[in-house]
């Protein structure tokens, strides 16, 4: 499906703003087929806004919001090695500003100085630019709509990887902290995933395995039945 986001993207190159009292149908109709109903010009800040277009026509998740920054809390957190369509969001005027921008990654600049973004209302146009490497804020990783958010291989201390990410993800989104959220199943990892077991009635071993799963996913479904 990231293929598929990133030719979508690559489709939309050159929509630019039409300055004046016009306004390019396109780039509004991005914010109108992403529920953003308020926006019917070409001027409001639409980064963010394309980005949800793109997610949303992929079946990925989205933000649902027009802010930049949201986007750091969809999907998983990407440390290191970033894919072509990655979500890569920047902050913009400075780092503790709400203000900021994102675009999809496509890479970086022979001397790793720069990061390659394709994303909209670049120059007020779909394009790709080169952004500095400083003002990264990270890297997300979307997933499927519907996909449920949850390893489905065996997983104990000393494991590393996404699997562990999406472990780590899903326990802190139901209120167990296991720290930052590294892909490393270390010691706090472990303690979450304890806390859990012995709030659900399971061996007390710290092992991700079917039964825990199964826990997990029955949490999942009755959360989203009340969304």
């Amino acid at each position: 499906m990231t293929e598929y986001l990133l030719k979508l993207a690559f489709e939309e190159l050159g929509e630019k703003e039409i300055p004046g009292p016009l306004h390019n149908e396109r780039v509004v109709q991005y914010a109108q087929d992403s529920g953003f109903e308020w926006i019917n010009d070409d001027e409001t800040p639409w980064c963010s806004v394309f980005v949800n277009w793109l997610a949303i026509k992929s079946g990925m998740q989205s933000s649902g919001s027009a802010m930049a920054r949201s986007w750091l809390n969809v999907g998983l957190p990407v440390d290191r090695n970033p894919l072509p369509g990655d979500v890569v969001v920047f902050w913009r005027v400075r780092p503790n500003a709400s203000t900021g921008h994102v675009g999809l990654f496509l890479g970086y600049s022979e001397d790793g100085r720069k990061i390659y973004c394709l994303g909209g209302n670049q120059k007020n146009s779909v394009s790709v630019e080169a952004y500095p490497v400083e003002r990264l804020l990270g890297f997300r990783r979307l997933l499927p709509v519907g996909q449920l958010p949850l390893p489905d291989v065996v997983l104990r201390k000393g494991d590393q990887g996404m699997e562990v990410k999406l472990l780590q993800e899903f326990l802190k989104s139901i209120g167990y902290n296991c720290g930052v959220t590294d892909g490393k199943f270390g010691p706090i990892t472990e303690k979450a995933l304890v806390s859990f077991q012995v709030h659900n009635g399971l061996e007390e071993d710290g092992v991700y395995n079917e039964e825990v799963r199964n826990i997990m996913k029955n949490i999942h479904e009755e959360e989203a039945l009340e969304y």
